[in-house]
């Protein structure tokens, strides 16, 4: 039996849900984000409202909080203020892990089933679309 609520695949990243707001009174989000080598979040943004930590597990995520790179190796952490401008990559032929904790729990399930969506019509994602589901979760695209 699966110790995850559930586990959401956007291309090379996994998301393995641990609580989610209905468990925490809707203040914290926590999860497990997996990317595959050579894999990225795809879009730079910030977050309006929600604040995130995020804790090194298995292999290097590259993070990119306002132009500054930072690699969280296992055991190593890096908070990311609600505003910073941020992305993650995996620039290894290794899998990176990272335990991932938003608050509040606005961004949660259900913004990742959306994209989930939204990616399942293969090639690029319309751009119009995936800023609209961002912006209904509180995140906005970076130019």
């Amino acid at each position: 039996m699966s110790t995850f609520k559930e586990v959401i695949t956007l291309g090379g990243l996994e998301v393995r849900f641990l609580l989610d707001g209905d468990d925490t009174d809707n203040q914290m989000v926590v999860f497990e984000l997996l990317i595959q080598p050579g894999a990225k979040v795809p879009k730079a943004h910030f977050h309006v409202d929600v604040d995130e930590m995020l804790y090194g597990m298995e292999g290097v995520t590259t993070s990119y909080v306002d132009g500054e790179r930072t690699d969280i190796a296992p055991g190593q952490s890096l908070f990311i203020r609600r505003g910073q401008v941020h992305y993650h990559d995996n620039l290894t032929d290794q899998l990176a892990k990272t335990l991932c904790v938003l608050t509040p729990a606005s961004i949660g399930p259900a913004y990742f089933r959306e994209l989930r969506e939204l990616l399942k019509a293969g090639g690029p994602p319309d751009q119009q679309k995936l800023a609209e589901i961002m912006l209904r979760h509180g995140l906005v695209a970076s130019v």
